[in-house]
């Protein structure tokens, strides 16, 4: 079995930094929350949730590729 290297103090992996930036990008933008209705609007098509799964997914790709620079 392989053994982990112990993580250093103040260093963080990639996929944490893409998943804190994905959750920042969620929230700002509104990704993957059903559409709440609100006075006086109603949404037309409330997403579904495989949609909002894959919406999330792809996200988390696109922020990782933007941690590792590529």
């Amino acid at each position: 079995m392989e053994q982990v290297p112990a993580p250093t103090v103040g260093v963080r992996r990639n996929e944490d930094i893409a998943l804190d930036l994905l959750k920042f990008v969620a929230v700002t933008a509104g990704v993957g929350r059903p559409g709440a209705p609100s006075a006086g609007f109603v949404a037309a098509n409330p997403q579904k949730s495989d949609d909002q799964v894959q919406q999330l997914l792809d996200l988390y790709s696109r922020c990782l590729r933007a941690v590792e620079g590529k």
